[in-house]
């Protein structure tokens, strides 16, 4: 079987043959969306399947077809996305039975008396930092509060995509600020520096950044018209969702938080007359609604192997380091290295430890405080992850929300919010305690 190709020896050509897929995808879903200023109208399951076949077919040192074919069978096989797949399967029982006895609407109830309509969008963004701030996953947090947030929308007739972007906006904060995150975990580790002083120089990022887009959001809401509320929700239907963020917060692992949570609701449903036939019926109509999801992510995952597989991304990296100079162009380096690391491998952990060592490296050349680096490293990587059609969070929330992956797109203001301050960091070389030496 033929192996991987000689990494260092390849030529641009050979480079940008390998990336080659990720720009088919890109023509085929966002440029003809945007062509056709529609966005629900391209599959993103047919984009993806043709970059994936475009993929198999230019990866010439990969062997026979069939070896292809297990190159991109394996990537997509990756124990990371079938625990990916495993929790999307869980998510998407629980959100189905929650709703169908009444648990989502009960909550959204319950949440509408004790906070004014013009505070519910701010709330809801809050919450979302809180709780990923809390759980260290953004995943968690779009699974807690994204049927929330759809009920919510169609109570005050808002528009759905941005009560969805709200949720993205606060789970990507806490993601990338927490202590317990993987991105933390993996920026820090590979930066060689301590979690609390990393927290510390994120900070004065992406606070600034969270603090902007509540703002924003409390002055879109300012007379917002009242939301009728029912009266007859039975609020101790509102216990699964409370189990479900209470453990969350308690740092439960997210499958035990899922299970729980459908525990809870299969137990409120036999109380309050669903029989259990119909309760499996839900948790099946929900497992069901998760099967383009499924079918995305494991067709991005296999794509982007077979893309790392031909040298695609290391490439890059090549690339991108060439022509590193000063402490602000190495800042801006590292920042590019892993964004666009990011957005061929849809996945912000893997993209920082993809780049950490060589950010390391340019950071002791060129004198890049490593809290600083790694905060470069998990701010841009959470930047990207955000904004992509086809990260797994945004794709779980299209899903529980049955919206286009694109759609929230327009309203993800915390990202943008966060690119900003990133930017304004590297200009003016703040936090200023970590570039005295180089000043």
């Amino acid at each position: 079987m033929s192996g991987p190709v000689e990494l260092s020896r390849i030529g641009a050509r050979q480079g940008l043959w390998a990336l080659s897929p990720v720009a088919v995808f890109l023509c085929m879903y966002l440029a003809v969306s945007l062509i056709i200023g529609d966005f629900y109208k391209m599959p993103l399951s047919v984009a993806l399947l043709t970059a994936s076949m475009w993929s198999v077919v230019i990866y010439r040192n990969g062997g026979s077809l069939a070896e292809r074919i297990e190159t991109f069978s394996r990537s997509a096989g990756h124990p990371n996305i079938l625990y990916m797949i495993w929790i999307f399967i869980l998510a998407g029982a629980f959100a189905s039975l929650a709703k169908e006895i009444g648990a989502i609407d009960a909550t959204v109830n319950f949440t509408m008396r004790i906070f004014p309509s013009e505070y519910i969008v701010p709330g809801l963004f809050v919450a979302a930092c809180f709780i990923s701030l809390s759980i260290g996953t953004s995943v968690g947090t779009v699974v807690a509060l994204t049927p929330l947030a759809v009920e919510m929308a169609e109570a005050s007739e808002a528009s759905l995509p941005f009560y969805v972007a709200v949720v993205l906006g606060g789970a990507f904060f806490g993601d990338n600020m927490s202590f317990i995150s993987d991105t933390t975990i993996a920026a820090t580790r590979s930066q060689g520096c301590k979690m609390a002083d990393k927290f510390k120089a994120n900070l004065w990022i992406a606070l600034p950044a969270a603090l902007a887009t509540l703002m924003v959001y409390i002055f879109m809401s300012i007379g917002a018209p009242d939301v009728p509320i029912s009266d007859d929700a039975n609020p101790w239907l509102v216990l699964p969702y409370l189990v479900v963020i209470v453990a969350a917060v308690g740092g439960v692992n997210v499958s035990i938080v899922l299970t729980l949570g459908i525990l809870t609701a299969v137990g409120m449903g036999l109380l309050y007359g669903s029989d259990m036939i119909s309760i499996f019926g839900y948790m099946g109509k929900g497992i069901d609604s998760m099967g383009d999801l499924i079918i995305v992510t494991l067709l991005a995952a296999g794509m982007l192997g077979v893309i790392k597989a031909a040298g695609g991304i290391q490439y890059l990296l090549r690339v991108l380091t060439a022509k590193v100079s000063g402490l602000r162009g190495a800042q801006v380096c590292v920042a590019f290295l892993v964004g666009i690391v990011n957005m061929c491998t849809a996945n912000n952990t893997v993209a920082i430890i993809t780049v950490g060592g060589i950010a390391r490296e340019i950071g002791e050349k060129y004198g890049i405080d490593p809290r600083k680096n790694a905060s470069l490293l998990d701010s841009c990587s959470c930047i990207v992850q955000c904004l992509i059609p086809y990260g797994a969070q945004t794709l779980l929330a299209a899903s529980l929300a049955g919206i286009a992956p694109a759609a929230p797109f327009s309203y993800l203001y915390y990202p943008w919010a966060l690119a900003v301050m990133v930017a304004l960091s590297i200009v003016f070389l703040f936090p200023r305690r970590l570039s005295r030496r180089v000043l």
